[in-house]
């Protein structure tokens, strides 16, 4: 099984999640922030991933601490639970039409973070939401998962399309790059030997 629990706590948030890479895309959310809760289910159900997430955060000053560090603990959680990365296929990427809205996500299970964000939000709110916590989230993710992802607007005017299309179109990609690849035989997917 490849899983991983992670609990986070600091003077601003109290995270926890459950995530498990082989599921059917079950989610239990709760972050405080209404449209995270939103993007976080889209995200388990598109990336077929077990996801349970738990956040009491300091809301009452913004959503930045827990959008934040939710990204830095899922990231955590993918790297504990992709373990030694033997068989993945590494790779993926996901092309991803959201209405009016077409996402491109790639990405790369390296063991190296970096992010190439390529979002042009309209809009600076969505409902209540920041979408400049958009990027936060993506970073704090690629930090702690140590993957590199691009994320690329190729079209969209709606924020909540180009901002859900991105949730959709990185989970996809996620999906694809943590799959076991049955050719490969269990070999880590990099002439190093190591990821």
């Amino acid at each position: 099984m490849r899983n991983a629990e992670i609990i986070r706590t600091t003077g601003e948030t109290d995270i926890r999640i459950r995530l498990e890479l082989d599921g059917t895309g079950k989610n239990e959310i709760s972050t405080g922030v209404g449209f995270l809760d939103h993007m976080l289910t889209l995200f388990s159900r598109h990336g077929r991933f077990d996801l349970e997430v738990t956040c009491k955060g300091d809301t009452r000053v913004d959503d930045h601490h827990s959008v934040e560090d939710i990204g830095i603990a899922l990231g955590k959680a993918f790297d504990q639970a992709l373990g030694e990365k033997r068989g993945i296929r590494r790779y993926g990427q996901q092309l991803l039409p959201m209405d009016e809205s077409l996402i491109l996500a790639a990405v790369d299970l390296s063991g190296r973070d970096y992010l190439g964000y390529g979002l042009e939000i309209p809009t600076q709110k969505v409902g209540t939401f920041d979408t400049e916590l958009v990027e936060e989230f993506f970073l704090g993710f690629v930090r702690n998962a140590k993957c590199a992802l691009h994320l690329r607007q190729l079209a969209g005017r709606n924020s909540h399309h180009v901002i859900e299309g991105a949730f959709k179109s990185a989970a996809r990609a996620l999906r694809e790059a943590a799959e076991i690849d049955p050719a490969l035989a269990g070999e880590i997917p990099s002439t190093k030997g190591i990821l």
